[in-house]
C-alpha cells in the first residue's frame, strides 16, 4: 500500500488548483482521511511558511471514487498579519465530495494549560496487528501497513464517570518522516479519521450499522511527530437518529496534549 508521502502527493495544475494522488486501495470509497489530508496539503501550499495551521473544519459531502483523482480548488479567504484562512473544495467528476476551511496562525505568547493524559498501558505492552490475530485489525493492516495501530483492550480503557463510550488507541507511523512540522500536521489529519467513529460502537458492538464520516474538525495545539507514539483518547458522548458524535484528544508519549478532534458520523441501522 502507499506510503503517507505517496498518499498526500499533489500535482499543482494552476495557482490554486491541485490534483491528488489516488493510490491503490481495498476500500469501496475514498478514505476520508486521505481527502482531508490532501485538502490540507493544498491549503498549506497557498500560505507563507511563517503561518502554521491551527484548525480545520471539513464536511464529507459525497462518497469519493477511490479509482479516480480528486481535484482541490483553494479559495484565499483572508490574508492577515497574524491569521490567514483558506477554503478548499474537493471535486470529482464535476461534483463536490468534500469541503474544508483551514485557519493558519503565526503564533503568539499567552497563558498555557492542558488536560492530563490518562494513565494507560504503554504501546510496547500491547500486541501489534500481526500478533493480535484479530481479523479486523489484520484487514486494516493490509490497507494501512505503514501505520502501527494498537487499541487498548476495552477492559483496560480508562473509565470516567458519565463517559458512556470510551476508546483509547496508540498509533504511530512506522517509518521516519521529514522534519517539516506541517507535514506531520497533514499526516495527523490523514490519520485522525481512522478508528474515531469506532468509539460510537463501543456500547453497541453487535448491532450492524452502516458507518461513514459526515463532518470532521481538528485543532492543532502543540508541535508533535507522527512517527513517534501518540495516544488517541476517544469517546462518543451521544448517538441517535442514525448519527453519532465522537471526539478525541491526542497526546504525545510525554503527556503533552497536541491535538483535539470532533467528528459526527453516520451509524445507521442496516435495513434488512
Amino acid at each position: 500500500m502507499a506510503t503517507i508521502e505517496e498518499a498526500l502527493q499533489l500535482e499543482r495544475l494552476e495557482r490554486d488548483i491541485f490534483r491528488g494522488a489516488f493510490p491503490a486501495t481495498q476500500l469501496p470509497r475514498t478514505f476520508g482521511g486521505q481527502v482531508a489530508g490532501q485538502a490540507l496539503v493544498s491549503a498549506v501550499r497557498t500560505v507563507e511558511p511563517r503561518f502554521q495551521v491551527h484548525s480545520l473544519h471539513g464536511y464529507f459531502l459525497r462518497p469519493g471514487n477511490p479509482a479516480a483523482p480528486t481535484v482541490y480548488l483553494v479559495d484565499r479567504i483572508r490574508d492577515g498579519r497574524s491569521f490567514c484562512t483558506r477554503r478548499v473544495t474537493g471535486v470529482q467528476d464535476g461534483d463536490a465530495i468534500f469541503t474544508m476551511s483551514a485557519s493558519f496562525h503565526i503564533g503568539d505568547e499567552g497563558p498555557s494549560h492542558q488536560d492530563e493524559m490518562a494513565e494507560v498501558a504503554p504501546p510496547e505492552d500491547l500486541p501489534d496487528a500481526e500478533t493480535s490475530m484479530d481479523p479486523e485489525r489484520l484487514w486494516a493492516m493490509r490497507e494501512w501497513e505503514h501505520w502501527d495501530i494498537r487499541p487498548i483492550p476495552q477492559e483496560q480503557v480508562t473509565q470516567r464517570p458519565g463517559v458512556v463510550s470510551p476508546q483509547q488507541v496508540w498509533f504511530r507511523y512506522r517509518h521516519p518522516l521529514p522534519d517539516d512540522p506541517l507535514f506531520h500536521v497533514c499526516t495527523l489529519a490523514y490519520m485522525s479519521d481512522m478508528t474515531l467513529l469506532g468509539s460510537s460502537k463501543v456500547t453497541h458492538p453487535d448491532e450492524p450499522t452502516q458507518n461513514a464520516s459526515l463532518d470532521h474538525a481538528m485543532w492543532f495545539l502543540r508541535p508533535f511527530r507522527t512517527d513517534d507514539w501518540l495516544l488517541y483518547d476517544q469517546s462518543s458522548p451521544s448517538a441517535g437518529f442514525g448519527r453519532a458524535l465522537t471526539g478525541g484528544k491526542i497526546f504525545d508519549r510525554s503527556g503533552r496534549l497536541v491535538a483535539a478532534v470532533v467528528q459526527e458520523g453516520l451509524i445507521r441501522t442496516l435495513r434488512s
